[in-house]
């Protein structure tokens, strides 16, 4: 059995506790919280909820640390900090940030001997393998990704921690013309404005600028700069009635040609549509916590992403099953 931790307790970590419970090969250790622990009750019966100060003392009963705290100030702090003493998977989301991200944990990860795996999910992560997988194929061609319509929990995570937000939820939206002219093959040169809309639901606080809540999100660099984004200011009730769900999904394309004279057009599309992006996103990560602990049983260390895991190390299955079942 995979032994497993889970630091943080939000929408991610209830996810990662879901998604463990259909992964018999693992079992939920404890959970770990800056909250108070008394105060958080999880599904999962006779299972610890624990300080993070608890953390360095239970590097003997954990084998992959889950961090599901967020990729604006969280994760560049905590997945090198625990990296230190455990096995760890994030979901670090924020796409510039990456290679900084990677070195950090990196470096921390291969002096401590634990195999870390960074920016798991759907995008970073299923849609990357899709972008390498098309691109490898397809070596003349052009990318495209949208995503969406659907709530970004990064972004929404982002949103809420600008001053004066009580709270928010964002949502990624395709431009509806772009895909389509992706789809008729006409191999478009997209800005990214020209690619997606953001639509943000805000809850001031009492008292606060609103002029000043909506410029900052709107001027936040690596989330909202780049996109024509829309804030709506909205009540808790009209959010919670409104808003409560968390879908998403998005489409990755590759348009590309083949033949000595490149005569013949192709295709590549992978989509995904989702009820529930935190449910997904961790079922996603489960997968890659059975990787981080095969790789680190056989001597592996350092930082890795999907492209440095082979697919065979995310499944239940062994060889012999996926060659029988699957290939």
């Amino acid at each position: 059995m995979i032994r497993v931790g889970i630091l943080g307790y939000g929408n991610l970590g209830k996810g990662i506790e879901s998604a463990i419970t259909q992964n018999p090969d693992m079992e939920l250790k404890a959970v770990f919280t800056r909250r108070n622990p008394e105060g958080v009750v999880i599904r999962t019966e006779d299972v610890p909820v624990l300080s993070t100060d608890k953390l360095p003392e239970m590097t003997e009963e954990i084998d992959v640390l889950v961090l599901c705290g967020g990729s604006a100030t969280d994760l560049p702090q905590q997945t090198p900090e625990y990296a230190k003493y455990f096995n760890v998977v994030d979901s670090f989301d924020t796409h510039a940030r990456i290679p900084e991200h990677f070195a950090n944990v990196d470096k921390v990860a291969k002096e401590s001997g634990k195999t870390a795996v960074i920016s798991v999910g759907w995008d970073p992560g299923m849609f990357s393998l899709n972008r390498l997988y098309a691109n490898a194929i397809l070596p003349e061609g052009k990318d495209y990704t949208f995503w969406g319509k659907g709530v970004s929990q990064g972004h929404s995570d982002a949103i809420r921690r600008v001053e004066g937000v009580k709270n928010g939820k964002q949502y990624t939206i395709p431009v509806e013309k772009a895909l389509d002219a992706v789809r008729r093959g006409e191999n478009p040169e997209l800005t990214t404005r020209q690619k997606h809309i953001r639509e943000c639901f805000v809850v001031a606080e009492e008292g606060a600028d609103l002029a000043k809540i909506e410029a900052e999100i709107k001027n936040m660099p690596n989330y909202f700069a780049d996109y024509d984004t829309t804030v709506h200011f909205i009540t808790e009730e009209e959010l919670e009635r409104d808003h409560s769900g968390i879908p998403h999904g998005g489409f990755v394309l590759r348009s590309g040609v083949t033949g000595m004279n490149r005569e013949h057009k192709h295709l590549i599309e992978y989509s995904l549509k989702l009820d529930s992006n935190p449910e997904f996103t961790a079922s996603v990560i489960a997968a890659y916590v059975r990787a981080a602990y095969r790789m680190n049983q056989e001597g592996m260390s350092g930082c890795k992403t999907v492209f440095d895991i082979p697919p065979a190390y995310l499944c239940a299955q062994s060889g012999e099953e996926l060659r029988k079942n699957l290939l």
